[in-house]
């Protein structure tokens, strides 16, 4: 049942990714899937810090929200290709940008979710 559960989720995520790979590239830059991983880190985090540890959620979502939801919604594959192909086509600026503001943006964005997450959770302990 979990996997299935995973696969459903997986398939949302997935409807999700492509609703926001729909916003296409912004003058050469792949914002869609740049807005994608970027969110994505910060919900997963957020979840983690949070959510998941609250003694009212299901656990049994957890892998269905996380590697199911957020696991499709965000894409290294996706990533890895439009950084190869913005190299390709010569323009090694915008994909070293990419790549650069990918790593950073996506570790800071995980940092906010964890520090979101954590106070989120310690004021619903507190009420």
């Amino acid at each position: 049942m979990n996997y299935f559960a995973i696969g459903l989720a997986g398939a949302a995520g997935a409807l999700l990714r492509y609703a926001t790979g729909l916003a296409g590239s912004a003058a050469g830059f792949p914002a869609g899937t740049f807005f994608a991983n970027i969110t994505g880190c910060f919900l997963l985090s957020f979840l983690t810090a949070a959510v998941f540890k609250m003694d009212r959620f299901p656990k049994k979502l957890a892998a269905p929200i996380g590697t199911g939801l957020i696991g499709s919604y965000t894409t290294f594959s996706a990533f890895s290709i439009e950084a190869v192909q913005l190299m390709d086509k010569g323009d090694v600026q915008m994909a070293l940008l990419y790549i650069g503001a990918s790593a950073v943006l996506g570790f800071l964005f995980s940092i906010t979710g964890i520090i979101a997450g954590s106070a989120f959770l310690e004021r619903r302990v507190r009420e």
